[in-house]
């Protein structure tokens, strides 16, 4: 379930709709995140990844470090709850091809789960089976 993958992750980075993204930018480097989300109020308006300045670098050139994050955001933005499954979340993030997806909870945002968070979880889950059927055939 995704609300596991949440504990222990660092604390969630979001700016508002106004946040210019030579700030945003420099976000992400130094929290070495891949997204933020953009909120209004304490709901979820947009969010702005990496590919997000890619695009708008390629439409508008160094014009990107003047725009705001409501200029280049994706919305609306789809969350899961923390009691999607890990596979469903795989499988919503490749169907819609993104890398981020919030976890939400009766209206109350709870984090942002990566597919890198994902993948690494089902590694570990893997290992731990197999680990576990080693065990059971050893005895």
């Amino acid at each position: 379930m995704l609300g596991s993958i949440l504990v222990g992750k660092k604390p969630l980075v979001t700016v508002r709709r106004d946040t210019p993204v030579s700030a945003i930018v420099e976000l992400l480097y130094t929290h070495r995140i891949g997204a933020v989300l953009v909120m209004e109020g304490d709901g979820i308006a947009g969010l702005v990844s990496e590919r997000d300045i890619c695009r708008c670098m390629h439409t508008h050139g160094t014009g990107v470090h003047d725009a705001r994050a409501d200029d280049i955001m994706s919305a609306p933005v789809v969350t899961a709850s923390a009691r999607t499954s890990i596979a469903d979340a795989m499988a919503i993030m490749t169907d819609r091809r993104f890398r981020h997806l919030p976890v939400v909870e009766e209206g109350q945002l709870l984090g942002l789960v990566s597919i890198g968070d994902l993948v690494k979880r089902r590694i570990e889950d893997a290992e731990a089976e197999a680990e576990s059927l080693k065990h059971y055939i050893a005895s």
